[in-house]
């Protein structure tokens, strides 16, 4: 018995009888390449047996080739038997038998669509002219979105007025926009909306619309009255009461946002009457710092080659110069502000930062399922000083990720015991920048101008070539100095804001880095030591290491075994930190970041580290957390794929979610995503561009309940399948056109002219190819 169409009950879902159910291609496919995936320890466990408990920590175990019968045993498929890097599907709902030969997966998706798909976007349009384009290699070159406007638009005098009482328009006759509001309803307008049970989520949220006549739900907040002369009127409902009680909570761009920064402020950022003072003066410091060092060190080679001349006198020379460094140096204009207290701990799952994906309907939903803390999209520094008023959207964040998480510790965490969560959020910003001036600046407006902010973070790990050209995003990773000097700037200026840092192992495959970051930036050091008077650390509060080069993007599995061997240097450090308090040895106590709860100014400093990279359960965070001794967690793609993994979390264990329970995430998306961007035509539009991007994450879950093995894998790729029922089907095709359908049961018919191209050409096939 097949189930009814969702967009049209009177129909089936049932595929056509002339067409055998073998011959259905529910997910095309193509050939898994080897290093798509990597075995995880609980694999080994299925295969082998259990742990026998003894086995050294990851950081301290050296890396076991593949034995010669190892890779025959891998090769050696049953029905049974786990295949590297397909996803266990159970063969009842196979759509080709194993072993023949359609049975094949999926290609593994480009995944940094995750961490700068907007900026790469950006990269693509601005390519050379008359230069050749390259080869899209399977993507989709320059996406167009098409747009959603009415074909008319109404007046801004009228939109929000009665009809026959309208505010002045300014352009009179000039005026290209409709002033007859009933032709404007008949005749350019599209038909209300009737899902939602035909009802305004903003309206019933708020009380009142603010898009007015223009929202596509306008029939259940509009009514028409009888004028004393007998005319009839049309005007605008209100509900007083939600009104009155939302009116707190609600900004001109949405419902219960925060880090709202008005028109005139990006006007004066714009005009650069905003003015930075912190910043202009600790960069002007910082720039005549640096002049005198770089001449010393250029001379330093010289003077080593004639020492050999009088052995007695061999170290006079850098001597002296190390002391006529230390005699001319000056103090820096001001020393970093007390910061707020932080704490990162396992019951503190992280959203991580996600661009275009990571917009304020999705980290609102990922908040509503149980992550403790989240990130702005990545913002530009440049843009953000220039007053760009898409740069500032995106430190917008809703009133949800201005609370509190939720912190149970136990009592012998010292860090947990003596840290206030009241006075925490969980929202955080991220910024990029290629030169220090440019994060000082922008911090310091970021301070100012938006006061639900956990931290700011600075980006090193971008991998998107237009980031990186730059100089910003992972590129900082080569330039070590240049990082140390934002880190230790945006200190100085972000006064009670604390700053922490993501990275990735480094620039190059099998050319890691990162140790010698983290030495550096925890412990200080490095050719300009000399520039802050030996300061110590540059006294950021955290680091989040994603286990990938930049050269890898999202190939191949992170490394969680070199992220343990950078927790083990943090943890040295923390643990040092006690044993130099109170001691000459310590450094500056204001130079350092929040300290085990209680501010600068303590006696034992610790800087907190995440790990990132292929979480996908709460099997993965758990054994992250064991096994590489990290703070806590950031989940990223596994969240874009199943935003209920801290759900999961949370509870320990998996969640087989039904095809209806994850149709109604999509509703909420959808509703949340009209507060945010309105239900106008153009807010419908947005929310339905944002809601493919989403979708093209998550059809890749596979239900938990149509598995054989466990745990699941995030870089595995599954089989032809079929779901447990047609809408669970619908919800794991790759074919965007079914993506839109989704979209239609929350938002109606697309626009005539709004367009949607995958990022992926492999989820753009037509359907008439499947026959």
């Amino acid at each position: 018995m097949h189930s009814a169409n969702p967009l049209d009950p009177t129909t089936s879902l049932a595929p056509s009888s002339s067409v055998s159910d073998t011959d259905i291609v529910a997910h095309p496919q193509t050939l898994v390449l080897p290093e798509d995936s990597a075995v995880t320890k609980a694999e080994k466990i299925e295969r082998h047996g259990a742990d026998d408990g003894n086995r050294e920590p990851p950081a301290k175990r050296t890396k076991v080739e593949d034995s010669a019968d190892q890779v025959s045993d891998r090769n050696r498929v049953t029905g049974s038997e786990r295949r590297k890097g397909v996803a266990p599907i159970k063969p009842e709902y196979l759509v080709y038998p194993p072993g023949t030969q359609r049975d094949r997966s999926s290609t593994v998706n480009d995944d940094d669509a995750a961490e700068g798909a907007a900026h790469q976007l950006s990269q693509q349009n601005s390519t050379t002219r008359g230069k050749q384009k390259e080869k899209s290699k399977g993507q989709n070159t320059s996406r167009s979105f098409g747009s959603s406007r009415d074909e008319v638009g109404l007046c801004s005098s009228r939109t929000t007025k009665p009809e026959y009482s309208p505010d002045q328009c300014h352009y009179g006759e000039k005026c290209r926009f409709e002033h007859n509001l009933r032709k404007y309803l008949q005749d350019w307008k599209r038909p209300d909306l009737t899902t939602f049970e035909g009802i305004c989520p903003i309206w019933k949220a708020k009380g009142k619309c603010h898009v007015g006549w223009k929202c596509r739900f306008v029939g259940s907040h509009m009514k028409e009255q009888e004028l004393g002369d007998g005319r009839k009127e049309l005007v605008l409902t209100e509900n007083a009461d939600v009104a009155d009680q939302s009116d707190q909570h609600y900004s001109s761009n949405g419902i219960g946002v925060v880090n709202e920064v008005s028109s005139e402020l990006k006007a004066a950022l714009m005009k650069r009457k905003f003015t930075t003072p912190k910043a202009d003066q600790y960069s002007e410091w910082l720039n005549s710092q640096m002049q005198r060092p770089e001449d010393q060190r250029e001379q330093q080679p010289r003077q080593g080659k004639t020492e050999h001349a009088d052995p007695e006198h061999k170290d006079d020379s850098p001597h002296e110069a190390r002391l006529d460094e230390r005699a001319r140096y000056v103090s820096p204009p001001f020393l970093p502000s007390e910061k707020r207290r932080l704490y990162f701990g396992p019951e503190t799952p992280i959203l991580a930062p996600l661009t275009t994906q990571g917009n304020l309907p999705f980290r609102r939903l990922c908040v509503n399922l149980g992550a403790q803390l989240t990130y702005s999209e990545m913002a530009m520094s440049l843009p953000l000083i220039q007053g760009h008023k898409p740069e500032w959207a995106l430190l917008r964040a809703h009133e949800t990720e201005a609370t509190p998480p939720s912190v149970h510790s136990a009592p012998n965490d010292r860090a947990a015991s003596q840290y206030d969560k009241t006075k925490d959020l969980k929202f955080g910003a991220q910024i990029a920048a290629n030169k220090p001036w440019q994060a000082l600046k922008a911090t310091e407006a970021l301070t100012r101008l938006c006061p639900s902010l956990r931290l700011i973070d600075l980006n090193c790990g971008c991998p998107i070539d237009l980031v990186y050209r730059t100089g910003a995003g992972s590129a900082l990773l080569d330039s070590q100095g240049k990082l140390d000097k934002m880190i230790r700037g945006m200190n100085a200026v972000s006064d009670d804001v604390p700053i922490t840092v993501k990275i990735r192992m480094g620039t190059k495959d099998n050319k890691p880095t990162a140790v010698k970051l983290i030495d550096r930036l925890v412990h200080g050091g490095g050719s300009d030591a000399t520039v802050f008077g030996g300061s110590g650390g540059s006294g950021v509060a955290a680091i989040t290491l994603h286990g990938r080069s930049r050269q890898q993007r999202y190939t191949k599995s992170a490394d969680w075994n070199y992220i343990a061997a950078c927790a083990a240097l943090i943890k040295e450090y923390n643990e040092k930190g006690n044993t130099l308090a109170d001691t000459i040895h310590e450094p500056d106590p204001r130079t350092q970041p929040p300290i085990n709860g209680n501010g600068a100014g303590s006696n034992s400093s610790k800087v907190y580290f995440i790990g990132n990279g292929d979480c996908y359960s709460h099997v993965d965070y758990q054994a992250h957390l064991d096994q590489a001794q990290v703070d806590s967690v950031m989940v990223a793609r596994g969240a874009l794929i199943k935003p209920w993994i801290f759900e999961e979390i949370e509870k320990g264990q998996y969640l087989d979610k039904t095809a209806t329970e994850r149709l109604s995430l999509v509703e909420q998306f959808v509703r949340y995503g009209l507060e945010t961007w309105g239900s106008d035509e153009m807010g419908v539009g947005t929310t339905r561009r944002f809601l493919l991007e989403w979708l093209s994450f998550a059809y890749r879950y596979v239900p938990v309940g149509i598995l054989e093995h466990f745990p699941p894998r995030l870089q595995d790729r599954p089989p032809a399948w079929r779901g447990r029922n047609e809408l669970e089907t619908l919800l794991g095709s790759d074919n965007y056109k079914d993506w839109i359908k989704i979209s239609e049961m929350f938002l109606g018919p697309a626009h005539k002219d709004f367009r949607f191209e995958p990022k992926h050409k492999s989820n753009s096939y037509e359907i008439e190819a499947e026959g």
